[in-house]
């Protein structure tokens, strides 16, 4: 049983590569976006209420997937790193799977704005992120967010036992994927 965190900025490739790493490994992967997507048309997840009402709504996927320990997942999410509260939710959600008995595994994905902003066009993201098809607004979050927040973090900030930072820019999501399940492997 085991729990993979992949984190990094936006369009850095996390569930592209979630979606990989599920075919290799047979986790299940619960991509950032998927309730996020949901929750849009009714309310911006920009707005206080979409965002408690994304947070609710991932909670209780989290309390199901707790009911069903003998099952391995992939979670996605951009931490903004310096925002009060982000790494207590993360952990706190890493918590609650380790109290199941999964083993944690934190994989950190980065590649630069350039290459981020290719790959925040590309019809894998498009299809399953709806809310990314207004490429002008989309494009926009992920350049101003960028000025405003850290997305990755700095040498040794995360001291977790089971770490891996892999810089995506030259690697396919499948390579990327080949690696973390290598990682996992060498950590069993």
């Amino acid at each position: 049983m085991a729990l993979v965190f992949l984190i990094g900025p936006q369009a850095v490739g996390k569930m592209t590569v979630g979606q990989e790493l599920e075919k290799l490994t047979g986790f299940k992967l619960f991509h950032n976006h998927i309730v996020i997507e949901a929750v849009t048309p009714f309310f911006s997840y920009g707005t206080r209420e979409g965002r408690q009402l994304v947070g609710r709504i991932r909670q209780a996927f989290f309390d199901a997937f707790l009911e069903h320990p003998d099952q391995s997942y992939i979670l996605t999410f951009v931490w903004a790193f310096g925002v009060p509260g982000e790494r207590e939710y993360v952990e706190d959600i890493a918590a609650q799977f380790a109290a199941k008995g999964h083993a944690i595994h934190w994989v950190e994905l980065e590649a630069p704005l350039d290459i981020r902003l290719q790959r925040n066009r590309s019809d894998n993201r498009l299809t399953h992120k709806p809310s990314k098809r207004d490429l002008v607004s989309s494009e926009k979050r992920v350049i101003d967010t960028e000025k405003t927040y850290r997305f990755n973090s700095e040498p040794g900030e995360l001291a977790y036992p089971s770490y891996l930072r892999i810089d995506t820019t030259h690697l396919s999501a499948a390579q990327t994927a080949e690696r973390i399940q290598g990682h996992i492997a060498e950590q069993a």
